[in-house]
């Protein structure tokens, strides 16, 4: 379960940063190494989207158990 929870951290890094150079330069690095449209390039978006959608999980238990609460006790 860790590996999954690092792996789809990545992924939503690599998402993020990818969108960042779009906003940014307007280049968009997965569609530049698998090319536009592609196969590979759509896995690569689907991946990024479903571990942004699994980081939702540990993101939600971390909210539940107060783990990000503010305050002078952290």
């Amino acid at each position: 379960m860790k590996f999954l929870k690092i792996l789809t951290l990545i992924l939503v890094i690599v998402g993020g940063l990818n969108w960042g150079l779009v906003g940014l330069f307007g280049f968009d690095l997965v569609a530049a190494i698998f090319g536009p449209g592609s196969v590979l390039a759509r896995i690569v978006y689907v991946l990024v989207g479903l571990s942004a959608a699994w980081q939702v999980i540990p993101l939600s238990s971390a909210i539940g158990s107060g783990e990000l609460a503010a305050g002078p006790n952290r």
